[in-house]
């Protein structure tokens, strides 16, 4: 992580738009729509909680991680301070995040708001295995990123490259519009071997029987 950034300049200005009202959870609509119901999410570079929140709000048992005390001391103003935890996206070992009280298992991983360029590609390649072995069968690590700079498409493929997680969908946007080489930025869905487990109710589908 680059120490030269303005912290509590970020922290403040997403302070100031939360209590505006901006709509800032497009990424929780989209992790709603592509997980099961009461899912454990985990959101790596959590920032100032908004998507923990919103996906709480949504039902889900989300939690977020943060290695930068300016923006997680805005988290634990906003909302409950038990949702977050300061930890890199490198020290999410499945023993470990139990040790901090979190789940040691996950249906969703999600990283967005371009956490993946403050990360180097060693570390990178150590955040996929480490996800890898978080997520439940049939798993998700979803991905939000600029394209073009560190930590973008390439290098997340680069990264996924023997971690068992294969891509599965890439959006050029949170509403899923098509990615092509020009897209500015990306999202991407990264998933873990198995068939999730969802429950036999209906979730707004009610098959025809012939």
């Amino acid at each position: 992580m680059s120490t030269g950034r303005d912290y509590e300049g970020y922290a403040a200005k997403m302070r100031r738009h939360v209590l505006a009202g901006t709509d800032m959870e497009v990424d929780v609509r989209f992790v709603d729509m592509m997980s099961r119901r009461c899912a454990r999410v985990l959101d790596i570079g959590c920032g100032i909680g908004n998507a923990v929140n919103g996906l709480r709000a949504q039902g889900h048992a989300a939690y977020g991680i943060d290695p930068t005390p300016e923006v997680l001391e805005v988290a634990r103003d906003l909302y409950d301070p038990s949702w977050f935890r300061r930890m890199a996206a490198v020290d999410i070992e499945p023993g470990t995040l139990p040790l901090n009280g979190l789940p040691g298992a996950y249906d969703v991983v999600l990283m967005s708001g371009n956490v993946p360029s403050f990360l180097s590609a060693n570390e990178l390649r150590k955040t996929f295995r480490q996800v890898a072995e978080l997520l439940e069968a049939g798993g998700i690590f979803v991905v939000g990123t600029t394209t073009a700079i560190q930590g973008g498409p390439m290098d997340q493929d680069k990264a996924a490259a023997g971690s068992g997680l294969t891509l599965s969908h890439r959006f050029s946007d949170w509403h899923l519009s098509p990615f092509h080489a020009g897209s500015p930025w990306s999202v991407s869905v990264f998933s873990a071997p198995g068939s999730r487990n969802l429950p036999e109710v209906p979730d707004g589908m009610f098959v025809l029987r012939g």
